[in-house]
């Protein structure tokens, strides 16, 4: 289980290290210009002014983190929603980019089981003050 969360955190922490990277520094050179339904939900986030800025700086810190092996369990929590967004985003609105999305969940999934002895805690039924 060992190496499987290595190459979970490591897979998962350069894909967000990159890809967040590039939405600043546009390194990488095809960007897909998506219409319909798509265009129109992320022309809405960019609309906002905030949410793809934001994503992206977590996206690069979450990175950081997953490749360091800092405060990583901490991290695969918070880029799970992005994770399971972009899998849901590419299984039903961009169909042709789902393994992008699989390439997401499924590590992050891996990081779940391996680190689920931090997580534990958090699944309580009914929580006590």
């Amino acid at each position: 289980m060992k190496t499987t969360v290595l190459i979970s955190r490591l897979l998962l922490g350069f894909l967000y290290l990159v890809f967040g990277l590039d939405y600043f520094l546009h390194f990488i050179p095809y960007q897909p210009l998506h219409t319909g339904a798509a265009g129109a939900f992320i022309a809405g986030l960019k609309g906002t002014g905030y949410f793809y800025p934001i994503q992206k700086v977590i996206q690069i810190t979450g990175g950081l983190s997953l490749l360091t092996n800092r405060y990583a369990p901490f991290s695969a929590v918070v880029l799970f929603p992005i994770s399971l967004n972009v899998l849901l985003f590419h299984t039903f609105l961009v169909p042709s980019g789902w393994l992008m999305g699989v390439f997401l969940v499924a590590p992050n999934l891996l990081l779940g089981v391996g680190y689920w002895k931090y997580y534990k805690t958090m699944f309580v039924a009914k929580a006590v003050v």
